[in-house]
């Protein structure tokens, strides 16, 4: 079982339009309401590969209720701590380009911290890898990432973390098997004019046993300790990239719990990122994109 962690899980809104007209009325031609948030988008497309996962994290107030339904209608295992700040919802406008609009997130108290915490030490028992991504909602530590995976850690459990800021920076001392920004969370972590790989380095050296960086259609770079290898995508999949990163998380974590060699694992998370820009909301994968473009991905 894979275990993801949201703690800002939001309900994701995603509207579909031809165009945006920044200053007059715009035609929606879809609607999709979803619960949402990295750590539920990793645990869809794994559940979409046929893999047990459970859905971790905090929910509260009446989003928080929809984000608890939404999964249950989905068929999406959860143990979700409950909290008093209502979870916040999250915008997506997609045609052109896509844009987003994110909200910060409830308060979250001590206490609810401390019942989360015991929550998910009782469940890593069952676990065989953990997923700790997005933000962080107001009240959390900045360093409660690099605390859940070194919690992971003393129950032998290999943890994954997806973050930007703050959290990112604090991640490699909880010593998580593998770390993954994107080229401009990683960019900002560090000095200007530092090099990729060097950043990707420090990041190893600070804690972390490997740093995947998500290039978009550039594809990937991964820093390890067995080498250092390039994901090179065949060409560009048009669509909404909202999500991409979360199902590219998704092909690492099951790489972690297979131990499969670095090139064919990053070959599956490069191509599952892919199929994901291909579908219109985050959480899905376009399995014939998939199937396609995993074959003619260059790893070296």
């Amino acid at each position: 079982m894979i275990v993801t962690v949201t703690l800002n899980a939001a309900l994701d809104v995603t509207y579909q339009v031809d165009r945006v007209d920044w200053n007059g009325v715009n035609r929606v031609r879809a609607v999709h309401r979803r619960a949402g948030g990295k750590g539920v988008n990793v645990a869809r497309v794994l559940a979409a590969l046929g893999h047990d996962v459970l859905v971790t994290g905090l929910a509260g107030g009446p989003t928080g209720q929809a984000v608890t339904a939404d999964l249950t209608a989905a068929g999406l295992p959860h143990a979700l701590t409950s909290i008093a700040g209502d979870s916040r919802t999250t915008l997506a406008v997609t045609g052109e380009d896509t844009t987003l609009f994110n909200e910060p997130g409830p308060e979250v108290t001590g206490e609810e911290l401390a019942r989360f915490a015991d929550a998910y030490d009782g469940l890593l028992a069952d676990a065989d890898a953990v997923v700790i991504s997005g933000s962080l909602p107001r009240g959390v530590p900045d360093d409660f990432y690099a605390t859940l995976a070194a919690r992971a850690g003393e129950h032998g459990v290999p943890a994954i973390v997806d973050a930007d800021g703050e959290p990112l920076r604090h991640a490699p001392a909880g010593r998580p098997a593998i770390i993954k920004p994107n080229l401009d969370e990683l960019t900002r972590a560090f000095p200007a004019r530092t090099p990729l790989e060097s950043a990707a380095e420090l990041m190893r050296e600070a804690g972390a046993g490997a740093v995947v960086v998500s290039m978009g259609a550039d594809g990937l770079l991964a820093v390890t300790g067995e080498g250092r290898w390039r994901a090179r995508m065949p060409y560009r999949v048009e669509g909404n990239p909202t999500g991409a990163g979360d199902a590219l998380v998704a092909g690492l974590a099951l790489g972690v719990v297979a131990g499969t060699p670095w090139p064919e694992r990053l070959a599956l998370a490069a191509a599952l990122g892919a199929a994901a820009v291909a579908r219109p909301v985050a959480g899905e994968i376009d399995h014939q994109t998939f199937l396609t473009v995993q074959r003619d991905i260059d790893v070296s």
